[in-house]
């Protein structure tokens, strides 16, 4: 942050196809594993695809139904998916993202729905873990941990951010649902996706100043 920083205004950045671009492959990569985990799980080839969607939409996040359902422990996930991900091969620092960053005037924080040992790894390779204050993540080992687009999940971010006021509350996302949440609850929030659908939306994180100009010291970002 800058010398002019809003310590009573919190930006809460997603991470996963939000702060990197889709295109880089690691749904379908994270997909396929999630898949071979459920199973091993007891899944059949033939209804894996649809039970995984339906446990995504039902639970936010398809490993929720299989820690339900199958039996699914937190370890497993970490290790046969998250742990397994070639991050540090598809995710390159990234300069332009980390100046943009360092121009906000507000705290930066964290929000996602990924475990905190993949939420390091994947700022760690984009080179700006330093610049976010916290990370509120799901924690696996805990029963019916919250997660986006619940509303506990927000709750429990602005909790660790330390935040009240919803009203000083922004939001990045690649997901309309969890956009339209953070709207719901007073936050002001920004989608990121070539198909979006909310409000304030745009199609790559680098375009975030051009949306919120009130947030950025402007000296900063334009040197």
């Amino acid at each position: 942050m800058t010398g002019t920083e809003r310590l009573d205004q919190v930006i809460f950045f997603d991470i996963d196809n939000c702060l990197y671009p889709l295109d880089l492959g690691l749904v379908a990569l994270t997909t396929a594993r999630i898949h071979a985990l459920a199973l091993t799980a007891g899944l059949s080839t033939e209804t894996v695809t649809e039970t995984c969607e339906t446990y995504y939409r039902d639970y936010g996040l398809t490993v929720r139904g299989l820690m339900k359902h199958h039996g699914v422990k937190p370890s497993d996930f970490n290790e046969k998916v998250d742990g397994s991900l070639p991050l540090e091969t598809l995710i390159k620092p990234d300069p332009e993202l980390r100046r943009i960053l360092k121009a906000v005037k507000i705290r930066r924080w964290a929000f996602t729905n990924a475990g905190i040992d993949h939420a390091r790894r994947v700022l760690r390779c984009l080179g700006i873990e330093d610049l976010f204050e916290g990370i509120t993540f799901c924690d696996y080992a805990e029963i019916d941990f919250p997660c986006k687009p619940e509303r506990a999940a927000y709750e429990r971010a602005m909790l660790e951010a330390g935040v009240t006021d919803p009203r000083m509350c922004y939001f990045v996302d690649d997901s309309a649902k969890n956009v339209e949440v953070a709207i719901e609850l007073g936050w002001t929030a920004v989608e990121v996706s070539q198909k979006a659908s909310t409000m304030l939306n745009i199609s790559r994180i680098h375009e975030l100043p051009q949306v919120l100009p009130q947030l950025f010291d402007q000296t900063l970002f334009s040197t």
